[in-house]
C-alpha cells in the first residue's frame, strides 16, 4: 500500500492506494514548514488522519507539500511523516512538482499553482527546469488567495471599500480593523487567515465590479511579475491548479489570453491526476 499526498498551506489531500490500485481519499489541514514544525505536523496528523488507516501495511508515502523549498524545510516534513508512518519509505517533494506532474504528466510545459499561495515553473516532463520564486505572501504571491485577501482587508481597514461591500463584509465576519491587524501580525498562520477572505470575494454579489477588479488586478500582477518573465512563455499553454485559479477561472482565462497564452488545464486539486501519474510510473518501472 502506498500513500500520495498533495499538501497546500491550508489543506492536504490524501489518497491511499492498495495493491489492486483501489483508491481511498481523505483530507487533513495543510502543513507549510515555513509556519509549522515537525511536532505540530505529527500532532495534527494523529488527530486528522482516519483512525482505521492500516499504518503497518503502508510501505511508501509520497508527500508533495507547500513550502518545501530546500532540504531543511523538507526535513521538517520528513521527520513528521516518518514518525506517523514508521514502516514506510518517505519521499518529500515540492507541491509545484505535484502540480506539474498532475497537469502535464510526462509532457513538458508550464504549470502554476494559484491557491493560498502562488507558484510557477517550466517542467520538462520529468523535473522542474525553471522556477521564479513567488517570494511568499509578504513579499509576493501575486494572484493567490492571500494576495486577494490582503487587498480586501487593506481596503476595509482604510475605509476604501464601497459602503455596501463593507457592510456585507462586517455582517459576515464581525471583525474590526484592530482584530484584523491582531490576526495578521500577532497570531500564527497569517497567510491562511488572509487567504480565507478570497471566499468573500468569490461570494460577493452586492458590488461585483469592485471584487472583480480586485481579482483582475491580482492576476495582472501574477502575469506581469511572474508568468511573463519566463523565457518564451507564450509558446506554452497555461496550466494551473488551485482553488483560486479554479474559482476565478473566467477572469484567469481572459488574463492569460491578454498575455498571449492559450489555456490548457485548470484544476481545483491535483490529487486525482497525481495518483494516475504514480500508477503509470509504477507500471513502467
Amino acid at each position: 500500500m502506498i500513500i500520495i499526498a498533495d499538501g497546500g498551506s491550508t489543506k492536504t489531500n490524501w489518497c491511499l492506494l492498495d495493491d489492486s490500485n483501489k483508491k481511498i481519499y481523505f483530507n487533513t489541514e495543510g502543513y507549510n514548514p515555513y509556519f509549522v514544525d515537525s511536532e505540530y505536523i505529527v500532532n495534527s496528523l494523529k488527530k486528522g488522519l482516519p483512525h482505521d488507516l492500516p499504518f503497518d501495511k503502508i510501505t511508501e508515502v509520497n508527500y508533495y507539500g507547500a513550502g518545501v523549498h530546500n532540504e531543511d524545510k523538507a526535513q521538517i516534513v520528513e521527520v513528521a511523516m516518518s514518525k506517523v508512518f514508521p514502516n514506510s519509505k518517505v519521499e518529500i517533494g515540492h507541491d509545484l512538482l505535484a502540480a506539474a506532474r498532475a497537469l502535464l504528466g510526462d509532457k513538458p510545459g508550464f504549470a502554476a499553482i494559484l491557491g493560498t499561495g502562488t507558484n510557477t515553473c517550466i517542467y520538462d516532463g520529468d523535473v522542474i527546469t525553471h522556477h521564479i520564486d513567488s517570494a511568499a505572501y509578504i513579499l509576493g504571491d501575486e494572484g493567490s488567495g492571500s494576495y486577494i485577501g490582503k487587498k480586501l482587508l487593506t481596503d476595509f481597514i482604510r475605509g476604501l471599500m464601497p459602503e455596501n461591500v463593507a457592510k456585507s463584509f462586517f455582517d459576515t465576519y464581525k471583525l474590526t480593523p484592530d482584530e484584523i491587524m491582531d490576526n495578521v501580525y500577532t497570531k500564527p498562520l497569517a497567510n491562511r487567515f488572509c487567504a480565507s477572505f478570497s471566499k468573500f470575494v468569490y461570494d460577493n454579489n452586492v458590488n461585483i465590479e469592485y471584487t472583480r477588479t480586485i481579482v483582475e488586478d491580482a492576476f495582472e500582477a501574477f502575469f506581469k511579475n511572474l508568468v511573463s518573465n519566463y523565457p518564451d512563455y507564450q509558446k506554452y499553454t497555461f496550466n494551473c491548479i488551485g482553488s483560486v485559479g479554479y474559482n476565478f477561472r473566467n477572469v484567469l482565462e481572459h488574463k492569460a489570453s491578454q498575455y498571449g497564452m492559450q489555456v490548457g488545464k485548470i484544476l481545483r486539486s491535483p490529487i486525482d491526476d497525481l495518483v494516475t501519474f504514480h500508477i503509470n510510473r509504477s507500471q513502467k518501472a
